[in-house]
């Protein structure tokens, strides 16, 4: 028998995850701020596109996170 679907805790997961995606952001452009004339114009270019996926994954967790909180009321 399948285990019931609970939801309950999808928003703090959620939450969590996105706080987690926005450190990931903070930390990487610490880094290339720090070593800035140390890494490629390849691994730059990596990075920061990196960066813009998790952009677009915030706004996932984001629209989740509405989509849950409106769900539980």
């Amino acid at each position: 028998m399948p285990k019931p679907d609970d939801r309950s805790d999808n928003v703090e997961k959620l939450q969590e995850m996105l706080q987690n995606t926005e450190e990931s952001i903070r930390e990487s452009e610490d880094y290339l701020s720090a070593h800035a004339g140390e890494i490629s114009a390849e691994e730059k270019a990596n990075i920061e596109a990196k960066n813009q996926r998790r952009e677009e994954s915030i706004d996932g967790f984001r629209s989740e996170i509405q989509d849950e909180s409106s769900e539980q009321s």
